[in-house]
């Protein structure tokens, strides 16, 4: 008996069709009648090709499978914790369901709708969560109009009709500011993620805003990529200014922790010359020293919001956009008083 595999040209030689036809017919394209797509997916389904995929595509059976596409670099997911850990969350809820996760890193945004495309087209999955929000997103109404089921992780606005799950970034940023203006801070510098992310334009909006308030300035942000690299190039830039801030808000853990590592290494003391703080605590800021002082919430158990919101989006329960927990403060050794106007400090 013959191991080879069957191929879409075996198809095609049953059906009495092109090749081309048979790549219609099996990805749910255009281009073919309804009875020639009926018998090549039949056909495919004899011979063994892809035969679950191919039920799915004519049946329209659940494939029990929750699909996310991240547009980052991957080297960053890879020392990331903060995605780490919403997978992690993600993950134990849909196993708890008997679902899986298809995980795929995309190069840019018409790539990752692409991905969406084919896998709805396919059947390949029965929902996606969808992160990094972007300011006028142009995923939004792609995935609307697929009619696939979603969530979004991160704020959509009461207009939208997808569902989501979010968190409050602009309470958390009036926190650690005030935190930090009553600690005796009044020159409060940030280093910021991507700005084109609706959550850092969130965070960067709610900054300016309360350090107006509290007469704190120059509320500068310095954009970044989320790598240590930039983290350590922004740290490098503010603490060599002529104005140098005596406290310094990071947007993730990473970049703080290099951030650390630049005050030490240019012979500042943490927190003497200048306190830090990181968004999304980890075990990074707790192993570092001195440990740093930083914005924590339950990632994990956020990303398992997250899918259970999907489930029941994919099951058609009823489903509803949810906030989530807001990140709070939780002062550690990275932050003090500011050094008196005598002293190294500006």
């Amino acid at each position: 008996m013959s191991l080879k595999r069957p191929t879409i040209a075996d198809i095609a030689r049953l059906a009495g069709v092109s090749k081309g036809a048979v790549s219609y017919a099996l990805n749910g394209q255009p281009g073919v009648s309804e009875s020639t797509r009926r018998r090549v997916l039949a056909i495919a389904e004899e011979i063994g090709w892809n035969p679950n995929g191919a039920a799915r595509a004519l049946s329209g059976a659940p494939s029990h499978t929750v699909g996310m596409v991240l547009h980052r670099p991957a080297r960053i997911l890879g020392v990331e914790p903060f995605f780490m850990e919403l997978i992690s969350g993600v993950e134990a809820e849909l196993s708890a369901r008997s679902y899986a996760l298809t995980l795929q890193v995309v190069a840019d945004q018409p790539a990752e709708i692409a991905v969406y495309r084919r896998w709805w087209g396919e059947r390949r999955v029965d929902g996606v969560l969808v992160c990094d929000l972007r300011v006028d997103d142009p995923r939004i109404p792609v995935l609307s109009e697929l009619t696939l089921p979603t969530v979004v992780v991160g704020m959509l606005g009461e207009s939208a009709e997808l569902v989501s799950v979010w968190s409050d970034d602009a309470a958390a940023v009036v926190e650690a500011v005030e935190y930090l203006s009553a600690l005796g801070h009044r020159h409060i510098a940030r280093v910021g993620g991507l700005p084109e992310l609706r959550h850092t334009a969130a965070r960067t909006a709610a900054f300016e805003e309360v350090c107006r308030r509290l007469e704190v300035a120059p509320a500068l942000t310095i954009s970044t990529d989320y790598t240590g690299e930039d983290g350590a190039r922004a740290t490098r830039r503010l603490l060599s200014s002529p104005r140098r801030p005596t406290a310094i808000l990071y947007d993730n853990d990473v970049m703080a922790v290099a951030g650390l590592a630049v005050a030490h290494e240019m012979g500042f003391s943490v927190p003497a010359d200048v306190s830090l703080v990181a968004w999304d605590d980890s075990v990074l800021c707790q192993l570092v020293h001195p440990p740093l002082t930083a914005l924590s919430r339950d990632i994990p158990a956020y990303g398992g919001h997250a899918a259970r919101q999907l489930l029941d989006v994919i099951t058609g329960l009823p489903a509803s956009s949810v906030q989530d927990e807001t990140a709070h403060l939780i002062p550690r050794g990275s932050t003090a008083a500011p050094p008196s106007a005598t002293g190294r400090g500006a």
